[in-house]
């Protein structure tokens, strides 16, 4: 690899997430569950480059900077730079992430207007799709595919994980049918984020980044909702990493 890398670390509640720039974009990328100590999957995970500088975020970013970053930046930045980076006229960025879920607001010329968080419980975020999905008996990667096959919406009214998985097998015991249940959970999800959505106001393009942007029932239902298409790139998960990359390369912060 090259001697001239630049590397971005997204150090996430669920994964590890690298990208590393050369002179002439994306020279490689990679994921990995965070798993039991982030530290040691971290340090392992960029030991192949040879990096000229190294830019943290996520939650594991503090650690980050204490060894191996030469800087770090919040997950709202890191997105937005990533987001801008991959479709250059985004101006609403909708980040589904294993913990929390974010909305951004950037202005015409990019920069963070304005963003909501919901990071206080699980609610709307990848880690309640995945026991949800688990509750249901399908596999992530499947459950938004079995989700749009649903003839039908069964709504579930609590979104606190441990109360909405209890429905959940409540719903089970009356026979409904699981694909139903797992629609009207998708539903739910996307009602809360777009209340956090219409707090900062939604303008075109709107981006769907995270893991979660692989969701093709989350994509749909808010492209419904919002009565707009929203874009998300190959591999949403990496965003944040992208845009630390890019922060690395630009010799900030």
């Amino acid at each position: 690899m090259s001697s001239k890398m630049y590397v971005g670390i997204d150090i996430g509640s669920r994964c590890i997430k690298v990208v590393a720039l050369n002179g002439n974009g994306v020279e490689d990328s990679k994921v990995t569950d965070t798993g039991f100590n982030p530290y040691e999957r971290s340090l392992e995970m960029i030991k192949t480059y040879k990096a000229k500088r190294i830019v943290a975020t996520g939650y594991g970013r503090h650690f980050a900077r204490e060894d191996f970053a030469d800087g770090v930046i919040t997950e709202i930045k890191a997105h937005a730079v990533g987001a801008r980076f991959l479709f250059p006229s985004c101006r609403t960025i909708i980040d589904i992430g294993g913990q929390d879920s974010k909305v951004i607001s950037l202005d015409e010329g990019g920069k963070i207007a304005d963003f909501q968080m919901n990071d206080r419980c699980a609610a709307g975020t990848g880690k309640f799709l995945e026991i949800m999905a688990k509750t249901l008996g399908f596999s992530l990667d499947d459950f938004g595919v079995q989700s749009l096959a649903a003839e039908r919406s069964v709504k579930v009214n609590n979104m606190c994980t441990v109360f909405a998985e209890s429905e959940v097998v409540s719903l089970l015991a009356k026979k409904e049918n699981p694909r139903s249940i797992a629609l009207g959970l998708h539903q739910s999800v996307v009602d809360r984020i777009s209340s956090m959505l219409h707090r900062v106001g939604v303008a075109n393009e709107i981006i769907l980044s995270g893991g979660v942007g692989r969701n093709p029932c989350i994509r749909q239902l808010f492209e419904q909702k919002l009565d707009r298409p929203v874009y998300t790139y190959a591999n949403p998960e990496i965003v944040g990493a992208l845009g630390a990359a890019l922060v690395a390369a630009s010799n900030q912060p």
